[in-house]
């Protein structure tokens, strides 16, 4: 098979992943608010939405594997350099969520990504095949000096266009204040001692080690939600024990960030941004 067909059918395969992932949760989604969502096909679309989402992710690391592959060329950092590649991540983490109890917040970073990737090749692939951009002609011929022929695409693609240009940042605001929720979340889980919960936040915890380290986003998150409980903290009539025990959790939150540079083993490197 030709080269160019090997490459249309991988992009092919995976917008289709994207696609499913997003019915999936679609429907996991209503199973959920009508609070059934341990129902056969609600546990059916979970599950699937997580196996969309590795095989979505898999696609995009094996593609940059078998480009390296081709150039010759190395991977940053050796063994741990792959750790630090957010699609790696992502993959590592979508198969321990298939394998974990259900969480809809899991669920919602993966669906927000879907969601522009689908718009995405939507503007650019499928509405210019069904309605292919038309032809506008200066004045005059367009053979002559300045004569440039143009072409205008359809309102549905600028219109797609338009949507991921201003909310693709804040979108990706919402995935990262989403993570941190989703952690606070496995957190108390853990202090109620419900199953496999001290497994989950450690992974976790190590997932979104490696986000904050790489996305502007989730520091920014991490930044509001600091300064919105100083706000509390620092109003009159709080206990000093509060103060004190706030102060305490800032100091081991730093302490940690410093103990886990990942930077530290990778040599400096800079870790590979997420392109599925």
């Amino acid at each position: 098979m030709p080269l160019a067909q090997r490459v249309q059918r991988v992009a092919s395969t995976l917008q289709c992943t994207h696609a499913v992932l997003l019915f999936c949760i679609f429907r996991y989604s209503l199973s959920w608010i009508r609070m059934n969502y341990y129902g056969g096909m609600a546990q059916f679309c979970y599950r699937l939405a997580f196996i969309s989402a590795a095989g979505t992710y898999g696609i995009v690391v094996y593609k940059t594997w078998r480009a390296r592959q081709k150039t010759g060329a190395k991977q940053p950092g050796g063994p741990l350099g792959y750790l630090a590649d957010e699609n790696v991540q992502y993959l590592l983490m979508a198969l321990v969520w298939l394998f974990m109890p259900q969480n809809l917040l899991a669920l919602l970073p993966y669906g927000i990504y879907s969601v522009f990737h689908v718009a995405t090749y939507i503007r650019a692939t499928l509405i210019p095949t069904f309605v292919p951009p038309q032809k506008i002609t200066p004045s005059g011929d367009a053979s002559q000096a300045g004569g440039k022929v143009q072409y205008t695409q359809h309102p549905a693609s600028d219109a797609i266009g338009s949507f991921v240009k201003q909310y693709y940042d804040s979108s990706m605001s919402v995935v990262a204040s989403l993570e941190i929720l989703l952690w606070i979340r496995l957190l108390l889980s853990a202090l109620l001692f419900q199953r496999r919960s001290w497994i989950l936040i450690a992974i976790y915890t190590a997932f979104l080690r490696a986000r904050f380290a790489q996305s502007s986003h989730v520091q920014g998150s991490f930044a509001q939600l600091e300064a919105r409980i100083d706000n509390l903290i620092g109003a009159q009539g709080t206990p000093p024990v509060a103060r004190q025990v706030w102060d305490g959790v800032k100091g081991s939150a730093r302490q940690f960030h410093a103990a886990t540079d990942v930077n530290k083993y990778v040599s400096g490197a800079a870790a590979p941004k997420k392109t599925s």
